[in-house]
């Protein structure tokens, strides 16, 4: 039989299109954040109506508010109907009562939160976009570089072998179809990115392939020439190249839509391409051409420069610095000149050297697992982890495991300079496509030279291993933490045995009735300015759904307890908590709005469950810069969740307020 919180879910999804209707379900400690799949068949008349059902809130997820305590279980009861994990992709043919098995490590879902906090802190400006534009060209294309690589790779060490004499003629034929099947991607390769760039561009994908394979001049066959409009010398086939072909494709995204706006559409499917091909085309013959292929020469030609002349300094740095621009998402820039080096000196030198970046995260999770041997949750993410690292998929450490610990990340970064720096001192080293790093390079390493890639991978493991090992492991990370990160070590320095004699019995403070006529004072828990609750710029507590109380808009970013009471539940995200005072009120208080989103990076707490506190003692901090870059709001609000136990509420006015500063006086019935 179905509890009340599966009930609750159900309800939900009848009123929402069902579970087919929904991408992805995740809760905060109100309410329940569905990303809908089509707006149009959710009932939100309907979903107020659902018993249990406080209020509902559409933003760019659709929220609907249950309550603390409550939302965590249905949210739980939701996605087990589906047999996802919260916060992972509901298939497309979901259905209640349907299991799916996620097969997903506890890593990847600390990878996942991390990342989230990480992407949501950078704003959203007119080069990331483009560079999310990059990487959603030429991510469909990498399979492609992968296998075309590796064919690659195999051809040219049986053409060594057939030149050495250790191959007979009779391999000749062989080796030309492994070439035939290499040159199928890199030969037309232009016209592969042209397509990808016309569709993220919103343009036609044919379109988009002809103009980048005008960048090969078919049809212009000696002596026949066009001349270059700068210089006067005959234009060479190839000018501009991966470059020349992204700048031409989104020029011409604009032209065609220029034109689809002003041709009637009688006759519209002939004219706009023909227009779009004759104006676009040109304009890439004569100026794309010429400009974006100074351009690529003069990149490959200064980065060839900087390797040369900074040897090991050159590669220290860059292998030091990759991770940091992987986060800031620069590293999708370095596509097209990769492949850019790739057609020009048929390797590109500067992947073997970024590839250390992540075997230096290699090194400092095999330092973390040795220090932390009793810390069972992060070394069990290190062992699901690693192998993949080691393979060259470098996320799950990232996210998982160094940069939510802090110190490891930058020890792992030095890791990587100093494999960096080996590559860059042995110079020569390139590889003959882009993809996989890690060992999973070794094989499109090219004219033999994978066994200085090697020395390379090597010396990252051990640079990042020992920074790790003696620089980088935080102390909380090496104390005793059960599989689900709960802190079992006796020598836990922030609660002494005082303290952890007055943690209570959660489930018994929270089903002990409110003492009736009992009167509570209730404290601001931010410094900053009152505002009344109604003004909150989010309908669950402006409309006091959740219950009464206050909100305040923080300048100091110490977090302190409301009242006298016990702490009930702190989220994993950290942005609320929830408290219960001696006289049987239940407190929310819950730090920005939508800062659920931000997986907890601004929020640190010096508290758990059970343990109590007393009315303004500091438990916290929120940093309101991070959260501010994120494009959230800071507000604080404290709210009585249950009123049904309350009599009367005192008013507050608007103004200036101190942390621990009297707010409210509260009487129960």
């Amino acid at each position: 039989m179905a509890d009340k919180y599966q009930n609750i879910g159900d309800g939900i999804y009848d009123h929402v299109g069902g579970p087919e209707n929904v991408s992805k379900l995740i809760h905060c400690m109100t309410r329940v954040r569905m990303t809908i799949r089509d707006d149009s068949e959710v009932d939100i008349e309907g979903l107020k109506k659902v018993p249990g059902v406080l209020g509902v809130a559409q933003e760019d997820t659709l929220q609907v508010i249950v309550g603390p305590g409550v939302v965590n279980k249905v949210a739980q009861a939701m996605v087990d109907e589906v047999g996802v994990d919260l916060g992972e992709p509901f298939p497309d043919s979901a259905k209640k009562g349907t299991s799916y098995a996620s097969g997903k490590s506890a890593v990847e879902a600390k990878a996942a939160e991390v990342h989230a906090a990480q992407k949501a802190k950078l704003k959203q400006t007119w080069w990331r976009a483009a560079l999310k534009h990059i990487s959603s060209i030429f991510i469909p294309l990498i399979p492609a570089f992968v296998g075309a690589g590796l064919i690659s790779g195999i051809a040219g060490i049986l053409a060594n072998m057939q030149t050495a004499g250790d191959l007979g003629a009779s391999w000749t034929t062989f080796i030309t179809v492994l070439k035939v099947i290499n040159g199928g991607l890199f030969t037309y390769l232009n016209i592969y990115v042209g397509i990808n760039a016309a569709k993220e561009f919103k343009a036609t994908p044919g379109l988009g392939g002809i103009i980048a394979g005008l960048i090969y001049l078919p049809g212009v066959i000696a002596p026949v020439t066009i001349p270059n409009i700068f210089t006067g010398s005959p234009l060479v086939a190839g000018s501009g190249g991966i470059i020349g072909v992204l700048f031409a494709v989104w020029v011409m995204s604009y032209v065609e839509r220029l034109f689809h706006k002003y041709i009637p559409d009688s006759i519209d499917i002939i004219f706009v391409p023909f227009l779009t091909l004759l104006i676009v085309g040109c304009f890439t013959i004569f100026l794309v051409m010429p400009t974006a292929g100074w351009v690529s020469n003069s990149l490959v030609g200064s980065i060839n420069w900087v390797l040369n002349v900074g040897g090991a300094f050159s590669g220290f740095m860059l292998g030091l610095f990759f991770l940091p621009m992987v986060m800031l998402g620069l590293h999708q820039i370095l596509t097209p000149i990769h492949l850019e080096m790739i057609k020009s000196m048929g390797n590109t030198p500067l992947l073997p050297i970024l590839a250390m970046a992540g075997a230096g995260q290699v090194g400092a999770a095999i330092a973390l697992w040795i220090r932390c041997r009793k810390n069972k949750q992060l070394t069990g993410m290190i062992k699901g982890a690693l192998p993949v690292g080691i393979l060259g998929v470098g996320e799950p450490l990232i996210y998982g495991v160094s940069l939510p610990l802090g110190r490891p990340f930058i020890t792992a970064c030095v890791g990587g300079g100093i494999g960096g720096a080996v590559i860059g001192a042995i110079g020569g080293i390139g590889a003959t496509s882009i993809g996989p790093s890690g060992m999973a390079l070794i094989p499109l390493i090219d004219n033999g030279k994978w066994l200085g890639y090697v020395f390379g991978l090597l010396a990252a493991y051990a640079g990042g291993f020992l920074a790790t090992y003696f620089f980088g492991v935080p102390k909380t990370a090496m104390l005793a933490h059960d599989a689900n990160g709960n802190l079992i070590d006796d020598a836990i320095a922030t609660e002494s045995k005082e303290e952890r004699a007055t943690t209570a019995d959660v489930d018994q403070i929270m089903t002990a009735a409110p003492i009736p006529g009992a009167n509570t004072g209730l404290v601001a828990p931010v410094a900053g300015s009152l505002v009344q609750i109604t003004e909150v710029k989010d309908d669950a507590f402006s409309q006091k759904m959740l219950g009464d109380g206050f909100a305040i808009e923080p300048t100091m970013e110490a977090i302190a307890a409301p009242a006298d009471g016990t702490i009930i539940s702190l989220t994993n995200t950290k942005h609320a908590f929830t408290l219960k005072t001696g006289t049987g009120l239940e407190l929310l208080v819950h730090l920005g709005l939508d800062t659920v989103e931000l997986g907890g990076v601004p929020f640190s707490f010096d508290i758990q469950p059970g343990q109590q506190v007393i009315s303004g003692q500091q438990i916290g901090t929120m940093d309101l810069q991070q959260i501010k870059d994120a494009g959230k709001d800071t507000t604080v609000i404290t709210v009585i969740t249950n009123m049904d136990a309350v009599a009367n509420v005192t008013e507050y006015y608007n103004g200036p307020v101190d942390v621990g500063a009297p707010v409210l006086q509260v009487r129960n019935k």
